[in-house]
């Protein structure tokens, strides 16, 4: 059994490290989101501008304490990437946190790939562990996590971390793709392992095919990436998820946006940053 205090050395302890929101940000969000929070299961559908149209922004006021959830193929490193080139946001990925320590043999990184190679999922106190520390670092930014809770229980130990610092999550964006799009998509996709760039041959291919377009590597089709393994990690997904859902629902800052592409989800995703964390 792992315990629960062996990380403690990767943990920032100084409060200091993460700056406490502004007096009444909590209630101009409320007022900020009225509009948009009102159903939280509503997938609404906003006018759909052309990408290469859109401004970049710059986040003022609300710093952004946001995360995307979406089964396993459904675009989040995608939106992720468009939402990192429009807006001043750092992305906070616990695939990549996982790949850096083990890459670089820390404590964490030899006992998570002990897991890893098992076949076992990485206990939630490694997982906290890792989003904590990382987080202190980037405490002045404005910041998006992706792969990260992915449980219930997780997400209350975020919200204990975020709110010993009085700056709570607020934006959580569900990304709703049909199950056979996800299907279609993963026959098609191709990864560069260490990094974990994932590539798809119809919506993002890569600039040599096979090659990594960053370090000229070769790219891989996962051996699990194929329909009937896929369609179980799909339903477990979906379990797993659906409890986190409403947990966040509850909380009045989850919104869903459906689409069949990252093409028709990227707009509803700009226009909600925009109204919300743009003064």
């Amino acid at each position: 059994m792992i315990s629960k205090n062996i990380f403690a050395s990767a943990l920032c302890k100084n409060k200091a490290g993460f700056p406490h929101c502004k007096t009444g940000a909590k209630r101009t969000l409320q007022t900020a989101t009225s509009d948009y929070m009102a159903n939280s299961y509503e997938a609404v559908q906003l006018s759909q501008p052309e990408e290469h149209n859109l401004p970049s922004k710059t986040i003022t006021g609300i710093p952004l304490r946001g995360m995307l959830l979406g089964a396993p193929g459904a675009g989040k490193g995608t939106q992720t990437e468009r939402i990192k080139n429009y807006f001043d946001i750092t992305a906070v990925s616990s695939g990549n946190l996982l790949r850096q320590n083990i890459a670089m043999n820390t404590q964490v990184g030899i006992i998570a790939k002990e897991i890893i190679e098992r076949g076992d999922l990485v206990p939630d106190n490694i997982m906290v562990s890792l989003i904590e520390n990382e987080l202190a670092k980037i405490h002045n930014q404005n910041w998006l996590l992706d792969g990260f809770p992915r449980n219930v229980e997780q997400a209350q130990a975020l919200d204990r971390m975020l709110e010993n610092y009085n700056c709570p999550l607020n934006m959580v964006v569900s990304l709703d793709v049909p199950q056979d799009i996800i299907i279609a998509r993963i026959t098609e996709r191709y990864v560069h392992i260490p990094s974990g760039r994932v590539y798809n041959l119809t919506y993002n291919p890569p600039v040599v095919p096979g090659v990594d377009d960053i370090t000229g590597e070769p790219l891989v089709h996962r051996p699990d990436d194929n329909p009937d393994t896929f369609r179980l990690r799909l339903d477990k997904y979906n379990r797993i998820t659906s409890p986190l859902l409403d947990y966040y629902a509850k909380k009045g800052v989850l919104r869903t946006y459906s689409g069949n592409t990252s093409d028709i989800i990227f707009p509803q995703i700009y226009n909600l940053l925009s109204n919300i964390f743009i003064m």
